[in-house]
Formats: C-alpha cells, structure tokens, sequence
C-alpha cells in the first residue's frame, strides 16, 4: 500500500521569489491557510460523523493544524504584522473543489484525496521556503513544517484507503495529481501558499 505521493509539477522559481520579496503578506496568507486546514479536518469530523475509525486522527490534525496557526501569528506578532481583517478566495482550494464529485461517497473520498494533495503542495512549498530562508530560525521553522505537512499527505490516502478500494483510490489521486499540476502551472503568481 503507497501512502506517500509527489505533486506532478514543481513550483515555479518565481513563486520563491516573491514570497521571498513579501514575507509579511505570505506569512498572513500562510496563517490564514493553517486557520482553514484545521477547520477542514473538523469539517469531516461533522460532516461524517459515521466514520468513527478517522475521527480521532483528523481530530489529532486539526489540532496539529491549529498550533501551526499560533506558531505563524507568533511569528507575525515578533515581526509587527497583523491577521488580515478579511482574506480572498483561494484560487487554487476553489479550482480543486470544482473537481470533487458531488455524491455523498464520492465526494468523501474526493475531499479525502484533495486534502492530501493539498498537504503535500504545501510540503513541497515549504521546503522550498525553508531553503531560500537565511534566517536560521526560519530556515529551521518551515523545515518542520515541511515534514508535518508531508506527514498530513499520507494520512488522507490513508483515510481513503481505509473505505475505498486501492482499485478506486490510486486511479482517483493520480487524476487528482494530474489536475492539480495543470491548475498550479496556471495560478497566478502572488506571495501566497497557493
């Protein structure tokens, strides 16, 4: 059973940089993301309640997810940089969402699969934050990030693995990941995780 999975494409040097050259703005966004992650995990839990084997996991994650938001606004805090009043759609959670099947089954595992695509683009974003950081302690900081969004990958495949057939979920993710890549190549690109 493969749990891990890598995005399609890499992101483009010009993110980097102007993440890099707006540090302040992508640190709100990046709190803002870390508020939403933990807030979709409780969504499974209240949307499916049923599910009872990856309730104490994704209630785990949200909570994971939500110690990184007051580690990002601690950050924010030392740097004089204030929570947004209010923040715009994702364009890259928007265009994903418009993938998912809309049945009750369907979308469990499609939103399951999207979440872990999700974590590992912010993996895979992180570490490339975390490599251009000259600040050690922020070389340092988005260096475990790095790994605990990775981490958060595998246990989303996991959860669909655990109610859907390989048969179904691997075809299912590779789609997602193709999409993804495609979706990624055309973002716009701002000093935001996605």
């Amino acid at each position: 059973m493969k749990l891990n999975l890598d995005v399609a494409c890499a992101s483009k040097p010009e993110w980097v940089a102007a993440v890099m050259n707006d540090f302040d703005t992508f640190l709100q966004d990046h709190a803002d993301c870390e508020r939403k992650a933990s807030a979709m995990a409780m969504s499974f839990v209240a949307k499916y309640p049923d599910r009872t084997e990856i309730i104490p996991e994704l209630i785990e994650t949200a909570i994971e997810e939500l110690e990184h938001f007051q580690q990002v606004h601690q950050l924010m805090e030392k740097r004089g940089v204030l929570l947004p009043t209010s923040m715009g759609k994702d364009p890259y959670i928007h265009a994903l969402l418009q993938l998912c099947h809309s049945g009750r089954e369907e979308r469990f595992r499609d939103r399951l699969l999207m979440a872990s695509l999700v974590e590992t683009r912010g993996a895979e974003r992180f570490r490339l934050i975390s490599e251009a950081q000259t600040d050690e302690e922020m070389k340092r900081f988005y260096k475990i990030l790095w790994a605990s969004e990775a981490k958060h990958g595998h246990i989303f495949v996991k959860m669909a693995l655990h109610y859907f057939p390989e048969t179904e979920v691997y075809p299912r993710l590779q789609w997602f990941i193709d999409k993804e890549a495609e979706i990624v190549d055309g973002l716009v690109i701002r000093p935001a995780l996605h």
